[in-house]
């Protein structure tokens, strides 16, 4: 009987030793000390006003009362959450926060992107920086404005009313901020109208990154415009859209409090009233900031949960992701 033996190959020094982490020397340290500097006081701002304030949440779980603080206010625990989702009123503004936020959500983000793409089909470059130009203007007006054009041109006397009579589709005014099915339509408008041509920047960016070369190519195979838009335009979009959709997912329970507290009334109450709208009414204007606290506090764990879940499902689909 011979016996074998096994020699064991030695593997090369340079795959066998780790590579050695570069030290960071007070010269290097000295030599970024600006950015150290900005680093520090960001992080200080960071801190202060962004973690430090969630101490606050604790009101949540409280009978807080101002006058004896977060330290001396009375223990309630989950009390609060279970007063507000036994009230009807808190369940009726998440069905119109929701509604909102989607429909939101949709129109603008679908409509930022058309508007890229159409803006980028125009030949002329000094037309297409007018119209860019213009495109921007009606987000840097605030909101009360905005709603007083509405105001304006919804009126019983307002453009809409004279164009819709003048073409026999109505026989006399109808008072669109009077009947609760025109609400949600209205603030989906007037979002697209404000937020439109700010939200097609990034994608105008992405879309001038794209290679020439491939529409190019498309052209040398037949392509027309519509055929380029499809086959080169919008997959090379497809990374930014995947993102900012992540992005925006989170914002959903964001609906809006100035447009709906302006141009809402009492008779479209039940449809415009947000959670925005509820905190202010019921955390603030009636002094219960526990309540306030809560519902507060349901909107960023749902915003957090929605970011989570929609991510999770980009990853297991193989698009782009936040993290």
């Amino acid at each position: 009987m011979s016996s074998t033996s096994s020699t064991a190959i030695p593997m090369p020094a340079a795959k066998a030793e780790k590579k050695k982490k570069k030290n960071i020397s007070v010269a290097d340290l000295k030599h970024q000390k600006v950015l150290l500097i900005w680093s520090v006081i960001l992080t200080i701002y960071g801190v202060i006003f962004y973690y430090l304030p969630l101490g606050g949440w604790l009101m949540a779980f409280q009978n807080y009362k101002p006058r004896t603080g977060l330290l001396g206010s009375e223990f309630v625990g989950m009390k609060k959450f279970a007063m507000l989702f036994s009230d009807v009123t808190f369940l009726r503004v998440i069905r119109n926060t929701l509604a909102m936020g989607i429909i939101n959500l949709i129109v603008t983000f679908v409509m930022a992107i058309v508007f890229a793409l159409l803006l980028n089909e125009v030949a002329s470059k000094g037309g297409k920086k007018v119209v860019q130009t213009i495109s921007y203007l009606p987000h840097f007006l605030s909101w009360i404005i905005v709603t007083g054009i509405l105001h304006d041109a919804l009126s019983g006397t307002g453009i809409i009313n004279q164009v819709l009579m003048n073409f026999h589709v109505i026989s006399q005014p109808i008072n669109f901020f009077a009947h609760e099915q025109y609400f949600w339509p209205i603030v989906a408008f007037a979002n697209v109208w404000k937020e439109t041509g700010w939200n097609a920047i990034i994608y105008l960016a992405a879309i001038t990154s794209i290679d020439p070369s491939l529409y190019e190519a498309a052209a040398i195979d037949g392509a027309g415009r519509w055929a380029k838009i499809r086959h080169v335009t919008l997959p090379s979009l497809k990374p930014t859209i995947m993102i900012l959709l992540l992005m925006n997912v989170g914002n959903v329970l964001n609906a809006g409090f100035e447009i709906q507290y302006l141009l809402g009334n009492g008779l479209v109450q039940n449809v415009s009233q947000t959670i925005d709208i509820y905190v202010l009414k019921w955390g603030i204007s009636q002094g219960d900031y526990s309540l306030g606290t809560a519902a507060g506090i349901f909107k960023s764990v749902v915003s957090i949960v929605l970011i989570v879940f929609f991510n999770h499902m980009a990853k297991r689909h193989g698009e782009e992701r936040l993290f």
